[in-house]
């Protein structure tokens, strides 16, 4: 199976659909909030409190062009990474099938919380995710090569869709 790259809002599914599609192929997943997280020593929101977003940024772009360009890997990116001119122009250069996880804010809601670990969702996280679509959602359409729905739908099930997508791809 070919390395993939999940890209799509907050509450997407996106980590967990990674975790999903590893069990289904010998590839490791690399969550790229998470390893800004190592990097830095803290949780983003940590990051975005005590260094600011321009610094968090920074770490995301440091980690993110390094995963989508490194081994064969399933990378699941953080849902604003697109928005960094480094990132989007490597995305729409890379040979790598983009999937976006599309999802409904209804659906979104419960999957976050919308709680104090999501930076950018603290002030009126309903209408905050909605802005943030409302920019995000043009850009996911136009770097995915394939958008698949995680509304009602379990992890491992959305995984299933793309393993059979990537499947084809290489055939």
């Amino acid at each position: 199976m070919p390395r993939v790259i999940l890209i799509g809002p907050p509450g997407a599914g996106k980590s967990s659909v990674a975790k999903a599609l590893a069990k289904t192929s010998a590839l490791p997943v690399i969550d790229t909030d998470a390893e800004v997280e190592k990097m830095a020593g803290k949780k983003i929101s940590d990051i975005f409190v005590d260094d600011g977003e321009a610094t968090f940024r920074k770490y995301e772009s440091d980690v993110v062009l390094t995963a989508i360009t490194s081994s064969n890997a399933i990378v699941s990116l953080g849902g604003g990474a697109v928005m960094t001119p480094e990132i989007r122009k490597a995305l729409e250069n890379s040979r790598t099938p983009i999937i976006y996880l599309e999802v409904s804010i209804s659906q979104a809601a419960p999957r976050v919380g919308f709680n104090k670990d999501r930076p950018m969702l603290l002030v009126n996280p309903r209408q905050q995710w909605l802005a943030l679509m409302e920019v995000r959602k043009p850009i996911y359409e136009k770097l995915a090569t394939r958008t698949f729905s995680t509304d009602s739908k379990k992890p491992s099930e959305v995984a299933e869709s793309i393993a059979r997508y990537l499947e084809g791809l290489s055939t």
